[in-house]
């Protein structure tokens, strides 16, 4: 008598779909996951520019800066390539306040703003 070894045509295909259903299952997590790293990403940019800005202010008479420049020499850092935050992204709200906005590169739809009267990053644009 002779005896086959391997695995028949059946198994195979049980295989791939337990495997492709476990695929459909982990992507759409695996991309929610980025979307709110990226999200992270920018608030936690914005909380070291708002510390920036205060320690901006610090040193020059209760002024705010309105450009990243200023906030660079403060000792902010974050990564060009990956965050939008430029000059234009500083808003003046009066001599006392400031918003500042910056959103993901990877997804120009996370967009964050830090209001110094409110203290906290929100979700969406500064509003004059």
């Amino acid at each position: 008598m002779r005896q086959e070894y391997g695995f028949t045509l059946i198994e195979l295909l049980v295989v791939v779909l337990i495997i492709a259903v476990l695929a459909a299952i982990a992507i759409p997590v695996f991309m929610a996951q980025r979307e709110r790293a990226w999200s992270v990403q920018v608030k936690s940019t914005l909380r070291n520019a708002a510390t920036a800005q205060e320690s901006f202010a610090g040193d020059n008479g209760d002024l705010y800066s309105t450009t990243v420049a200023d906030l660079i020499d403060e000792g902010l850092r974050f990564s060009a390539t990956e965050i939008d935050f430029e000059d234009v992204d500083i808003i003046s709200t009066g001599p006392t306040s400031y918003c500042m906005q910056a959103s993901s590169a990877y997804l120009a739809t996370i967009v964050w703003h830090h209001d110094s009267d409110v203290g906290a990053p929100q979700q969406g644009s500064c509003t004059p």
